[in-house]
């Protein structure tokens, strides 16, 4: 893969995490193209569970391919938020989310599943319920104008009709507060 492909950005930062023991998930429109429709993205967000003590090594590891700020890194541990890294290789910007601590954190993680790109790797991504939640919950935060999000959430829901998890999907748009855009979006998938 070429190193302006995001998924070989994702790769790279997987192999890492990894070799660390760190549980991660690739999420964002990358995760939601991979059981949905595909569409081009300049960035990679990806949630990890990285404790304090691995934070430093975690930015030793990825020295050489990233630009890594190890003090904001420790912070978004220690506060449970994002930060930034940058792949030197194409200035590929990485979302790193530090996971949180609610059921559906928790649950968002336990549920990733392995997914084997064309290059032969795998990586963990966030399951397709959890990343049409992830989406809505964000085109909710960005008032409701997101037309990407929106066709996301729209392409994921058409090509997994048969396949997702309906019971569970219905329970974290409850926990997320956004059952009512799950359920509008339903409908504008039809039957």
């Amino acid at each position: 893969m070429s190193p302006l492909d995001p998924y070989a950005v994702a790769e790279v930062l997987g192999r890492a995490l990894e070799a660390l023991g760190v549980p991660y998930y690739l999420g964002g429109s990358l995760a939601s193209s991979l059981p949905g429709e595909p569409r081009s993205t300049n960035d990679v967000d990806m949630v990890v569970e990285l404790s304090l003590g691995l934070a430093e090594r975690l930015a030793a590891n990825l020295g050489e391919d990233f630009e890594v700020d190890v003090e904001d890194l420790k912070a978004a541990v220690r506060l449970r938020r994002s930060t930034q890294l940058y792949f030197l290789q194409s200035f590929t910007k990485v979302d790193l989310y530090i996971c949180g601590e609610s059921d559906l954190d928790r649950d968002s993680m336990r549920r990733r599943r392995r997914f084997t790109l064309l290059s032969g790797a795998t990586l963990w991504i966030s399951s397709p319920e959890d990343t049409i939640v992830r989406k809505l919950y964000w085109y909710r935060l960005g008032q409701e104008v997101s037309d990407r999000q929106w066709r996301d959430v729209l392409g994921m829901l058409r090509v997994g009709r048969g396949d997702l998890d309906r019971t569970y999907l219905v329970r974290a748009a409850e926990l997320a507060g956004i059952a009512d855009l799950l359920a509008e979006a339903e409908r504008d998938v039809g039957p």
